[in-house]
């Protein structure tokens, strides 16, 4: 059967391009890749040959080849691991599954240097080989076919690839590379085994590199003897280049830093080294090894429903599975790494660690374990800021997710504050309390819908006047996590926005006596504005919170939903009732003393709609009727 054309998935075309132009300053990466992925073809059969050994009876020594050839300017790397059929080949390598593709490629920017930044981050295994490569034939074949059932794919990566049905007398795949004319130092033997010892010497496979034989006794008695040695051809041999030995087995003190990174993107596929690792191995009623990792940088599926998270688990160090995540909670998502025990049966299946009391215990130790990392990671500020800014959201979900290690989280989380007024969140809660006020017994703090809009926001004046720190909170879950937390280190959270917000022995009597004051001083004016706005608002009252602005609203007492939370609501689709709000004024703000000052009702009740449509936007970030509010405020200018 003649082979079939094929057109590539429009993502990997959109990155084959990218990696044909990407200015790669470390190129050599396509190795790892594919070694890599030769691993896991292997790790994966051998799996399997547990329960069935004759999967592997003809060639159960697996290891990993690879052969240069000058002259036709190949490399190939072999396997004899589980291979592919056809209908496995046309999709495994013409679509990328991967969530938050289309992420990816919304945040290229089409500058070359950012964006194989952006491809390193994004991870493309075996397209990489089109970074050094200008075509690309795969020859495999599964475990599970005949030899007339092989497999050959073919591409130049310009958007298509051919694939037919052929005889492949083993099991396995061969990937062949054709270099560019730019890359072919990739097929000096120095330069290889640089690379495999560099970014392979991890893998407990054999890779094995074609290198040529030398005499080990090279010593020429005479002339002639030189002319015969120089006559005889070149022999060649696979000699084994890596130590084959699994890492994380290794004593820890043994291990370099490199040798740590290194295994971390064999795991992950990420072209970055990680923040920070903690490797650890337990002796005792429950025996396990962990090599836990803190990416520098999120995926870009992180907060999507499909996302694949979770440890590789090996037992006895035998790989049985990727992604298993029933090890760490779903905060923890973004931690990569493996845990290997001998506490677990070989055969065990996802359904059987789900309600596996084994799995429980190892759950609960791992995820000390890593947030344990986390705390020692929190003592380098700047590496820490670094981690906050792409995990910190997904940590805020702990709390509520993980009660047991609640104050832990509570610890790592990070906010920003009204005392330097910086959009970088880096306030721990100890911080806040170590510097609250003297008579002070609550952290206060405020949601919103960005950080302009928080640091800007009319509820923090009497703070600032007072000068209490208040707590930032400009992201979407924060509105989620504060709504189910109460307190932390015995203080209890109260938002500024809070109908009944009450300072306590902050207000001074002077305070109370001024607000008491104001309220009989000025009950004509709030009762004016009551009456123009009608059952518009639940109330109006003179407010002891605002000191620049002019009007604020605040909730029902006990409302369950806030502005934001209702924003979120609405914009999923869901139709919620209309909210009165309590307006609040400030008596002594100009915008009210000339709105007081208008003897004409009409026009006085314009201006109560304006003092509350502005309240309104700055609660709400917006209106439901934009344009009538425009109106509104060109009309009273121009009068």
């Amino acid at each position: 059967m003649a082979a079939q054309v094929h057109g590539f998935q429009t993502e990997v075309t959109k990155l084959l391009d990218l990696l044909a132009n990407s200015l790669y300053s470390n190129k050599e990466v396509f190795l790892r890749e594919l070694i890599s992925n030769a691993s896991d073809a292997i790790d994966k059969l051998h799996f399997m040959s547990l329960t069935n050994a004759d999967l592997i009876k003809d060639d159960g020594d697996f290891k990993i080849q690879i052969k240069a050839d000058k002259d036709a300017k190949t490399l190939t790397i072999s396997d004899n691991g589980i291979g592919m059929t056809l209908e496995e080949a046309n999709t495994h390598l013409g679509t990328i599954a991967k969530s938050g593709t289309f992420d990816f490629f919304k945040n290229l920017s089409g500058d070359k240097a950012k964006d194989s930044q952006l491809i390193g981050q994004f991870g493309v295994g075996f397209y990489s080989a089109f970074i050094v490569a200008d075509s690309v034939t795969v020859l495999s074949r599964s475990v599970n076919s005949k030899a007339e059932d092989g497999v050959r794919w073919f591409s130049t990566g310009n958007g298509t690839f051919e694939s037919e049905n052929i005889y492949k007398e083993t099991r396995g795949t061969e990937v062949i590379l054709h270099f560019k004319e730019s890359e072919l130092e990739f097929l000096d033997t120095w330069k290889l085994r640089q690379a495999i010892t560099k970014y392979s010497d991890h893998i407990s496979t054999p890779v094995l590199l074609w290198e040529e034989k030398f005499d080990e006794n090279p010593s020429v008695d005479n002339e002639e003897d030189k002319e015969d040695k120089a006559e005889k051809p070149k022999v060649f041999e696979y000699v084994q280049v890596n130590d084959a030995k699994a890492l994380w087995t290794r004593n820890a003190k043994e291990i370099s830093e490199q040798e740590y990174n290194e295994f971390y993107k064999h795991l992950s596929h990420d072209y970055d080294d990680p923040l920070t690792h903690a490797h650890n191995k337990v002796e005792g009623e429950l025996e396990y090894t962990s090599l836990l990792y803190v990416p520098k940088h999120a995926p870009w599926d992180l907060f999507t429903r499909d996302q694949h998270h979770g440890l590789k688990l090996f037992v006895q160090r035998v790989f049985i599975m990727d992604e298993a995540e029933q090890f760490l909670p779903n905060y923890l998502r973004f931690i990569k790494g493996l845990v290997d025990t001998n506490a677990l049966p070989l055969n065990v299946s996802r359904e059987l660690l789900q309600d596996s009391g084994v799995t429980r215990k190892l759950k609960k130790a791992l995820t000390k374990r890593a947030l344990n990392m986390l705390e020692k990671l929190a003592s380098d500020k700047e590496k820490y800021q670094e981690f906050y800014a792409q995990f910190g959201a997904v940590l805020k979900e702990g709390p509520v997710e993980d009660y047991a290690n609640k104050e832990q989280i509570l610890k790592l989380l990070r906010f920003s504050s009204t005392l330097d007024a910086n959009p970088i969140a880096d306030v721990s809660l100890e911080q806040y309390v170590s510097r609250m006020k003297e008579k002070q017994d609550k952290i206060y703090y405020l949601t919103a819908d960005n950080f302009a809009a928080a640091v800007n926001s009319p509820y923090l004046e009497t703070f600032k006047k007072k000068g209490i720190e208040v707590l930032l909170m400009p992201e979407r879950v924060d509105e989620w996590l504060m709504g189910n937390l109460n307190e932390f280190d015995k203080k209890e959270f109260v938002s500024v926005t809070a109908p009944d917000l009450k300072l306590g022995e902050l207000e001074d009597e002077e305070d109370k006596k001024k607000v008491e004051a104001a309220k009989e001083e000025y009950k004509d004016i709030v009762q004016r504005i009551k009456d123009a706005l009608g059952d518009k608002v639940a109330d109006v009252v003179v407010s002891s919170r605002l000191v620049d602005s002019p009007s604020c609203v605040v909730g029902e007492q006990g409302r369950m939903l806030t502005a934001q939370m209702k924003r979120m609501l609405e914009a999923a689709g869901q139709k919620l009732p209309d909210e009165k709000y309590t307006l609040e004024i400030n008596p002594t703000h100009p915008l009210i003393v000339k709105a007081n000052a208008e003897i004409d009702e009409s026009r006085f009740a314009k201006w109560a709609q304006l003092i509350y449509n502005q309240a309104l936007l700055a609660e709400q970030g917006g209106l439901k009727d934009p344009g009538d509010f425009i109106k509104l405020v060109n009309e009273l200018l121009v009068k």
